[in-house]
């Protein structure tokens, strides 16, 4: 998954560019010819006899793909690429990183890494070493998502322990019988703990993974949000800033609170189903006031005075039906956290806690975690939340959308995650969009495909439970194109909504391109972003950027020594890419042919 660290945040300078400058990169100096053609048309869509300037981008024009690159920079992006295709040193590399360190020492192990690995990924060591970086990408248009890297390198071991210690209740270790390996108390398996994949590293190298320890240590990790935000310029108007919920709390309430949420839609589904109104979509199903409001009383929600002021409003119930959307609101604005976890029995016909009781002490977590969200959120940039492992995600979409009704009445200030390898993603995409459009706040989304595929599908056969991953490939570019296309008529018809494109896929973003060619989308309103990892995809990411679209590199710092994992991921994810297709190494040769020939040994970049 694209952005799974720290925070990020884009410079205004990385789109402000001087008006001289513009009309150099627009010019014959911006020889970004042929394949997609894209109107840059005024802010304001309704304006009389509006002229679209056309800019054409090329993403095989390798002389403005590779501007900011001297020649040693493309001289080491062909040696990493290459080592990344190799096997052995891919499923070896930590091993081999700890012997090169004993043979050559730490001095010349880091110089080392700083010639390879390291250089290409990662930006520096702190704050002040990465500026250098930063400015030279902000010249050519692109800017900085800052990600303090530094991360824990636990054994299986050691994270085993502290999931199981983190996602299991009190509650739960009491219960005669308990055994974390099986299902056999009321909790649905999918949102329990399970031993054999408490290691949530497991098959996943795109995304970082945190693990509680306690609290002390999520808000340390809160202020490293926090600083890095204001190392990046945090008061910036541009600014953005990503956080994942595992990082600020608990695991155990986000697993609750999903099986909570996850039970009530399904509820919802039932009583649907007995007003025959099963097998239609999301938005389609509604359930008549009336039956529903005798169902309620029965299950033991309230009086039936109670239910009938539950149900009827200004805002619920006017219609004489409920939707998803009011439904879900049921469950809103409960005073004690622990309250928010009341499933619906079906075989009693009450409501009952999903767990007998909570210490004072899980009450005071779940309330600090969204604290520290809620601290976060009011830093003064926008926030995106990424997503996580379908199990967590329900109570993180949950949550985040409580966020974005209140920080996103005058602005997209909270962005969610989507992850379009899901079968339901475009359902939570509709489902949100429509929210948004009917309280009248501004949808904030960012759209990915998804970093825990293989890990999802191995849990769900092994314990029991659907897949909820997309058969295949094509499916799921098909989702995110879905996906994409649903908030960008959002964005045509009433400018509420803006989109991250985070993806090294070229064919998705051409087909963004095109899109808001159709529509009328001009680069210059900032409500479509692009977002790709530093060393990665730069024939997509610079000509964007020199064509005035607000693009993002994803910037990770850190000590070499302490960036460890995160390289070993890139190496990961880079094999994959490398060996799937030659197209970057490729672009990277014939530039540095042209170069050669051209009598440009020691090109260096101007800016």
């Amino acid at each position: 998954m694209f952005f799974s660290g720290s925070c990020q945040l884009r410079s205004t300078a990385a789109s402000a560019q001087p008006k001289e400058k513009s009309k150099e990169l627009l010019g014959e100096e911006f020889a970004l010819v042929k394949p997609v053609q894209v109107d840059l048309i005024s802010e304001t869509k309704n304006v009389a006899n509006a002229q679209p300037c056309k800019v054409e981008i090329d993403f095989e024009n390798t002389k403005e793909a590779y501007r900011s690159k001297d020649n040693i920079e493309l001289l080491r992006s062909l040696l990493v690429f290459k080592l990344c295709t190799f096997d052995i040193l891919v499923d070896k590399n930590k091993e081999l990183m700890a012997l090169s360190k004993k043979v050559f020492g730490q001095r010349l192990f880091e110089k080392l890494m700083r010639m390879t690995f390291y250089g290409q990924f990662v930006a520096g060591e702190d704050h002040e070493s990465i500026k250098p970086l930063i400015r030279k990408n902000q010249a050519f248009g692109v800017g900085a998502v800052l990600d303090y890297s530094v991360e824990e390198d636990l054994t299986p071991e050691e994270a085993e322990k502290k999931e199981m210690d983190s996602c299991v209740s009190e509650a739960e270790k009491e219960s005669p019988g308990f055994c974390v390996l099986s299902a056999d108390n009321d909790r649905e398996k999918k949102y329990k703990a399970h031993r054999q994949f408490s290691d949530r590293r497991g098959g996943v190298i795109s995304a970082r993974t945190y693990f509680y320890a306690d609290e002390s240590k999520c808000d340390n990790q809160m202020e490293t949000f926090i600083n890095c935000i204001r190392a990046s310029g945090g008061s910036s108007v541009d600014g953005f800033s990503a956080i994942k919920m595992t990082a600020l709390g608990r695991p155990q309430f986000l697993l609750q609170f999903s099986e909570v949420l996850v039970k009530w839609r399904r509820f919802f589904n039932v009583l649907a189903a007995q007003q025959g109104k099963s097998g239609l979509t999301a938005l389609e199903q509604t359930l008549d006031l009336e039956p529903l409001k005798e169902s309620l009383t029965k299950l033991g929600v309230g009086a039936k005075n109670d239910i009938d002021n539950l149900l009827t409003g200004d805002k619920l119930g006017s219609s004489g039906t409920i939707d998803l959307l009011d439904w879900n609101s049921l469950i809103d604005d409960r005073t004690e956290i622990s309250n928010l976890l009341m499933v619906p029995n079906l075989q009693t016909g009450k409501l009952e806690p999903l767990l007998k009781k909570f210490t004072v002490e899980e009450e005071k977590q779940m309330k600090r975690m969204l604290q520290r969200v809620d601290v976060l959120a009011k830093n003064g940039v926008r926030l995106m939340v990424d997503a996580e492992q379908t199990y967590f995600q329900p109570a993180i979409s949950r949550l985040t959308v409580e966020m974005q009704r209140i920080f996103n009445k005058e602005k997209p200030t909270i962005f969610n995650t989507y992850q379009c390898y899901l079968k339901e993603a475009y359902d939570n995409v509709i489902v949100d969009v429509e929210l948004a459009r009917r309280e009248g706040w501004h949808f904030g989304a960012k759209l990915v495909r998804g970093a825990y595929m293989y890990q999802e599908r191995d849990r769900a056969r092994e314990i029991g439970y659907e897949d909820p991953i997309n058969p295949d490939y094509e499916a799921t570019n098909q989702m995110y194109h879905r996906c994409l296309e649903l908030v960008l008529e959002e964005i045509e018809q009433n400018r509420k909504a803006n989109v991250m494109v985070a993806s090294h896929n070229e064919d998705t973003v051409k087909f963004t391109l095109h899109k808001m060619n159709q529509m009328g989308l001009s680069p210059t309103e900032n409500k479509v972003y692009f977002g790709q990892l530093l060393g990665m995809c730069d024939q997509i990411s610079f000509p964007l950027g020199q064509a005035g679209f607000p693009v993002y590199k994803y910037v990770p710092y850190g000590p070499v020594n302490e960036v460890i994992p995160y390289l070993s991921r890139r190496a990961q994810e880079n094999r994959g890419m490398m060996k799937g297709s030659q197209r970057e190494r490729t672009l990277l040769w014939k530039e540095l042919m042209r170069r050669v020939l051209g009598g440009q040994i020691l090109y260096k970049p101007v800016y």
